[in-house]
């Protein structure tokens, strides 16, 4: 009677082992902020962001050979790509103070993740004083592409490096009288 009994358990450990997953790990695009207060608020407010449908999911998609792409299934965003895009941009943009307020909209192109070799973040952005007409209106684009290391986390940080880079050009953007693209 015994023998069946182990029979029975070995199997049960064996199905429960079988069943057994990895974790599931969170990222964000806002970098952990030093200091004790955060920003008032930004002058530039997002009206909206659109990204690729190819990493338009929870999972974090990387770019594998020249033509593949993978989805992660155990590395995930902490929120939807597009609201981690827009948390960690306010997050940069509240840092800013300009003599005038305006609103961004921003279409990315381009989200690459190629781990040990870099992020990309390529986006078209409309710049829009919030006191001016359509005429004040502003079209620029931004190609970012920061080296990243072999981990996942690696690759997030130099995601969070191409989001500051980003802001600071679109700050810099709406803080000159001479309304040019960077």
């Amino acid at each position: 009677m015994t023998d069946p009994i182990k029979l029975v358990l070995s199997a049960a450990l064996l199905l429960l082992a079988a069943c057994r997953s990895d974790p599931i790990n969170f990222h964000t695009l806002t970098p952990l902020q030093a200091g004790d207060g955060r920003p008032a608020g930004a002058d530039i407010q997002i009206e909206g962001i659109s990204v690729p449908p190819q990493v338009d999911r929870p999972q974090i998609v990387i770019r594998q050979g020249d033509s593949g792409l993978v989805i992660l299934e155990t590395e995930w965003w902490g929120a939807s790509l597009v609201d981690e895009l827009s948390s960690a941009l306010e997050n940069q943009l509240a840092k800013s103070s300009l003599p005038r307020r305006a609103s961004v909209r921003l279409d990315v192109q381009r989200f690459d993740s190629v781990p040990g070799r870099y992020a990309l973040l390529d986006v078209r952005w409309r710049l829009r004083p919030t006191d001016a007409g359509d005429k004040a209106l502003l079209s620029c684009r931004s190609t970012l592409q920061t080296p990243a290391g072999p981990s996942i986390d690696a690759l997030v940080m130099a995601h969070q490096k191409n989001i500051e880079r980003l802001a600071e050009a679109i700050v810099r953007t709406a803080g000159s009288d001479q309304g040019q693209c960077p």
